[in-house]
């Protein structure tokens, strides 16, 4: 693990031009990515071979922003005539992937909870979703049978509006500071390897678009990437569509029920065709179609595209978020009945894992790379420092 004074030491030691020491998973990126721009077959395949070309060497920083900028398609694997067997075992996917997982631990905030990207894996996510509704649902029980407490359809009557509030703010506040904080540092890291400049509204623009349509999950070719052989297929971008959708209309109908209830004085249930519930019911149907998607593709995915020692972590998070879809549906079809008490505490404990490990799990991959994307659309606004290549 890095500390911040290490990474700090660091950002120093590149604006100086000083050499930093790279780790064996970075020097085996650099290594790579000098036979990738000696060859440039997959020049046209995504954003990292272009930004590739603008360098002649890879120092850690230019391997850190290349790894996020990394969308792990795997079309460069299954093109390059250099990979596995080959004695130059070219893998760009896996070698960036070991790299970016190593990157979410660096530059974590605070640094000590760095270590947490190793041990968050599926287990630990669905231990501390279950721990949690086991623990709001001893709460309930002290209120009575929990056959009674659900009956009546009011959730407040379980857990006051403002206790949930006062448990929630607080996890969401600090899941949202120390992703904040987290790529801040990234990019702070990355930016001596780009010029330094500062996006412009074009560049923001274009890094946004990249990033909410998944432009870099086409294969190069507008066809798909690979995931369990060299046949392309679209599956994963649109599966992450689904998913990242679906978690942003989630987020926007409790944003919405916020203001119902705060500027409105409406309180919650809302029953249809309320906008909160139309927003929740749609989000929750597409985290469900997206994760159980997602979380096929991931148990069948090609060994070489990935770091196996992350898909702990990839299931984690894919398995709480559709924990917390599932079971906000079945809350929704269990209102009034004797199984809403269950439920919702079932829910609120799988939000608040959720909450708990976003900075900290797979949800940060999507931070990182919305980062890196924005530095890229800056940089190829740049002169190109060699003059080879073209974007």
């Amino acid at each position: 693990m890095v500390s911040l004074e290490a990474l700090a030491r660091e950002a120093r030691a590149l604006a100086n031009g000083e050499v930093v020491p790279m780790t064996g998973a970075e020097t085996e990126v650099a290594r790579q990515l000098t036979i990738c721009n000696a060859c440039r077959y997959c020049e046209g395949f995504c954003a990292v071979f272009p930004a590739m070309t603008r360098r002649l060497e890879f120092g850690k920083a230019d391997v850190h922003y290349l790894a996020n900028l990394c969308h792990n398609c795997g079309a460069c694997l299954h093109a390059c005539q250099y990979a596995p067997p080959h004695e130059f075992m070219v893998n760009v996917p896996q070698a960036m992937a070991t790299v970016r997982g190593q990157t979410y631990a660096d530059y974590a905030w605070p640094p000590a909870l760095g270590r947490l990207y190793k041990s968050n894996g599926l287990t630990l996510s669905l231990a501390l979703a279950l721990g949690l509704a086991l623990f709001l649902l001893l709460a309930v029980l002290t209120k009575g049978s929990i056959a009674e407490v659900g009956v009546g359809g009011d959730f407040y009557a379980i857990f006051p509006h403002n206790l949930l509030v006062w448990l929630f703010a607080p996890v969401f506040l600090f899941a949202v500071l120390a992703l904040g904080m987290g790529v801040r540092g990234f990019l702070r890291q990355v930016t001596p390897a780009t010029g330094g400049a500062a996006a412009g509204g074009a560049a923001a623009a274009e890094a946004a678009h990249d990033a909410l349509r998944l432009k870099y999950l086409d294969g190069g070719h507008g066809d798909g990437c690979q995931n369990a052989d060299d046949a392309h297929t679209l599956s994963r971008r649109r599966l992450h569509h689904f998913t990242f959708y679906g978690f942003l209309l989630c987020f926007a109908a409790t944003s919405v029920g916020t203001l119902y209830h705060y500027l409105l004085g409406w309180p919650a249930p809302y029953e249809l065709p309320s906008l909160p519930k139309l927003l929740g019911a749609a989000g929750g149907v597409s985290l469900v179609i997206g994760t159980v998607g997602l979380w096929r593709l991931n148990r069948t995915r090609h060994p070489l595209h990935g770091d196996p020692a992350q898909k702990p972590m990839d299931l984690g998070f894919i398995a709480l978020l559709f924990l917390v879809a599932a079971s906000g549906l079945l809350l929704w079809w269990a209102r009034g009945t004797v199984a809403m008490a269950l439920l919702l505490c079932l829910h609120l404990g799988a939000v608040m894992a959720l909450f708990a490990t976003l900075p900290y799990g797979k949800f940060a991959h999507g931070v990182f790379r919305s980062a890196a994307l924005l530095r890229y659309a800056v940089e190829k606004r740049q002169p190109n420092p060699i003059g080879l290549g073209s974007e």
